[in-house]
């Protein structure tokens, strides 16, 4: 079950390099533009950090933190790829309903979150795609072909 879970799924090689694409592309881009500046100013933005499940602002920063950072590390390499998708879809959706009061468009419109949300979608649907660590833990190993025998 858990194996079927992290597998890639079955798709074209172009699909997977898109997949592939996409993974690092998003990786980096919430790794870098969010989740090193929540790393680098924890100390002095923490106090003020919204906590919308009243679990304390610290707590709640270093969540969005560990998503932000450290999960999109796993999302890079592909590695438990639908389980960090499905870390970051909390934390977007988070993000987009708490901060941005599901308001897309204005001084505190929450676009960004929502397509981040999409993409975090889409991965968790469609798996890391076969260039990742996943495929090497959980895929199933390719078939030579000479074991079956032929149907006539």
């Amino acid at each position: 079950m858990i194996k079927r879970f992290f597998a890639p799924g079955n798709n074209s090689g172009s699909a997977n390099f898109a997949l592939f694409v996409m993974r690092v592309w998003i990786g980096f881009e919430m790794l870098l533009l969010h989740g090193v500046d929540k790393l680098k100013t924890f100390d002095e933005k923490s106090a003020t950090f919204p906590d919308p499940f009243g679990i304390g602002h610290g707590a709640s920063m270093a969540l969005s933190v560990f998503a932000e950072f450290f999960v999109s590390l796993l999302i890079i390499f592909g590695l438990l790829t639908r389980w960090g998708a499905m870390v970051l879809i909390i934390n977007m959706t988070v993000a987009f309903v708490t901060v941005h009061k599901v308001v897309l468009t204005g001084p505190k419109g929450g676009e960004l979150a929502f397509i981040y949300l999409m993409v975090y979608v889409v991965l968790f649907f469609a798996g890391p795609g076969k260039f990742s660590v996943d495929q090497v833990l959980f895929g199933k190993p390719a078939s030579s072909g000479s074991s079956q025998p032929k149907k006539k």
